[in-house]
């Protein structure tokens, strides 16, 4: 599994798992189609596991409700004991 980095903020692989620390004005979906959602889709806190990095320094995160585009400033990864 290759290792994802952005700005050096912090290192991220596909599966690790993350927090939602802060929401965005508006969120995508992470579909073959990708739509603008409002973000009361996502609540700050919810947890998801990273699918992995898309152009523009995105991450594909998965969430309870669906999958979504969010650059690392909405993230923070979840230390797993």
């Amino acid at each position: 599994m290759s290792e994802l980095q952005d700005s050096d903020r912090f290192t991220l692989a596909a599966g690790d798992r993350v927090r939602l620390v802060a929401l965005p004005p508006y969120v995508k979906t992470a579909e073959p189609m990708p739509m603008l959602r409002p973000p009361s889709v996502l609540t700050i806190g919810d947890l998801g596991t990273v699918l992995g990095c898309r152009p523009g320094n995105c991450w594909a995160i998965r969430f309870a409700n669906g999958a979504y585009l969010l650059t690392a400033q909405y993230l923070e990864r979840v230390q797993t004991p």
